[in-house]
C-alpha cells in the first residue's frame, strides 16, 4: 500500500503544518511555485523529510527563479519499489531520486535505472561518495544514540554499543519497553544499518540484539517516528537514528541529548541518483549540483543536515570534535560492496533472523 498522501498544491507551509513535534510527517507532498514565471518543473521523489529539503529547495530556488519543484516524501522502501517497478516498465518517476538508503540507489543503478551526470561539481565529490558518475552522496550523516534526560540518569547514558547492552542487561525492568529503534521490516535505512552494524562488530551486534529483544525494544518505521516517541517521554533511548534528525528534535525539546558511540560510529551519505525515466534530466542535473556545490554543502550544513565532513560537530553533541579523524567514524562507501545488503536471499534471511529475535521469540526474564 502506498504510503504517501497527496495533498493540494498550496504551498510548503500547509504541508508542514501536519508535522508533530518531531518534524516532518513522512510521506507527505509539497509544491514549490517558482519565484518567477515558471519555465520548468522538476518532480523529485526522496525518502528525505520535507523539512530538511525545504531550506535546500529554496536556496537553489534563489539561483533558478523560474523552476518550480514538485516534492514527495517517501519512506526509503515504497521508494525503492516503486521506482524498482517504474525502471522495468519504462515508465517515469520523477526526475531526481533521494534516498538515505544508498545501498537501495546503488542496486537501481546497478540495476541500469540511473542515468551519469558529469559535471565541475561532481568532479569534486569523493570517492566513497561517488558511483560510476551515477549514485552521488551529498550528506555526512552519523548515526547515534539519543535519549531523553529526563529519563536517562547521567550514570547510565552510554557510550558505546556495549554499554547500551549492558544498560538493557543490568536494568530490564527500567528500560523494558522504553528504548526505540527502527523497524527492519518497514524500514531499508534501518536495515542497511543493522547490516553494516553486524559487519563491524558480529558478536557485539548479536549481544545487542538479545538485550534489545529483552527490553522490548519499540519498532518504528522511520526516524521521526522513533524521535515523537522521544519527544513524548513514552521512550527514553533511540538507537541508530541519523544524527541530522536528532540534532533537529534536539533543536525543538533541548530534553533529548545526542551521542555519537565511542567504539565506532557509521557515517552516512544520503544519495542522489536521476533515474532513466526523468522528463527533466536538465533540471536534475543543475539541482543536483547544486547540492554538492559549495553553497548548497554550506545551506545543508547550517539549515538542514547539520554535520559535515571537515567541520566540528553540533553543539551540545555528546562525541569527538573531529569524528573522522578520530578513527571512531566510519564513512558507508558507496559503491559495489553495498550490493551484498540487497541481495535478495541474504537479506530475507537477515530480516528473518532478526524478526525471529527481536519480534518472535517470547521475553524469558533472567535473574541479574
Amino acid at each position: 500500500m502506498r504510503m504517501w498522501r497527496q495533498l493540494p498544491s498550496i504551498g510548503l507551509v500547509a504541508v508542514l503544518g501536519l508535522a508533530g513535534p518531531a518534524g516532518a510527517v513522512e510521506g507527505t507532498r509539497a509544491f514549490f511555485p517558482a519565484l518567477d514565471a515558471e519555465r520548468g518543473r522538476l518532480v523529485i521523489n526522496g525518502a528525505t523529510d520535507i523539512e530538511a529539503m525545504e531550506p535546500l529547495i529554496r536556496d537553489f530556488q534563489l539561483t533558478a527563479r523560474d523552476v518550480a519543484i514538485d516534492y514527495t516524501d517517501y519512506v526509503t522502501n515504497e521508494l525503492y519499489h516503486d521506482a524498482d517497478i517504474a525502471c522495468r516498465l519504462q515508465q517515469p518517476f520523477g526526475d531526481l531520486l533521494l534516498s538515505s538508503s544508498v545501498d537501495q540507489l546503488v542496486k537501481l543503478a546497478n540495476d541500469g535505472c540511473a542515468l551519469q551526470h558529469v559535471s565541475p561539481e561532481t568532479g569534486s565529490v569523493p570517492a566513497w561518495a561517488n558511483w560510476r558518475d551515477e549514485v552521488f552522496g551529498f550528506t555526512f550523516e552519523p548515526s547515534v544514540m539519543v535519549y531523553h534526560k529526563d529519563f536517562v540518569p547521567p550514570e547510565d547514558v552510554p557510550h558505546t554499543h556495549g554499554e547500551l547492552t549492558d544498560l538493557l542487561r543490568f536494568k530490564p525492568d527500567y528500560y523494558r519497553g522504553r528504548i526505540g529503534t527502527y523497524d527492519l521490516r518497514q524500514s531499508g535505512i534501518g536495515y542497511l544499518l543493522a547490516f553494516l552494524d553486524a559487519q563491524q562488530a558480529s558478536t557485539t551486534y548479536g549481544r545487542l540484539l538479545e538485550s534489545l529483544s529483552r527490553a522490548q525494544a519499540v519498532l518504528r518505521c522511520c526516524n521521526n517516528a522513533v524521535l515523537s516517541e522521544l519527544d513524548s517521554g513514552n521512550v527514553y533511548i533511540g538507537y541508530n537514528i541519523l544524527g541530522s534528525y536528532a540534532y533537529a528534535a534536539s533543536r525543538r525539546n533541548a530534553k533529548l541529548r545526542i551521542v555519537l558511540p565511542r567504539d565506532y560510529t557509521l557515517i552516512l551519505s544520503r544519495g542522489a541518483l536521476v533515474p532513466v525515466g526523468a522528463k527533466r534530466r536538465d533540471l536534475a542535473g543543475r539541482f543536483l549540483d547544486y547540492l554538492l556545490s559549495e553553497r548548497g554543502q554550506e545551506v545543508a550544513r547550517e539549515k538542514a543536515f547539520f554535520f559535515s565532513w571537515n567541520g566540528a560537530l553540533p553543539a551540545e553533541v555528546d562525541g569527538p570534535a573531529k569524528l573522522v579523524e578520530s578513527g571512531i567514524g566510519r564513512p558507508i562507501r558507496i559503491g559495489p560492496a553495498l550490493l551484498a545488503a540487497q541481495d535478495r536471499l541474504q537479506r530475507s534471511r537477515f530480516i528473518d533472523d532478526w524478526t525471529k529475535l527481536i519480534v518472535d521469540t517470547p521475553v524469558r526474564l533472567r535473574p541479574n
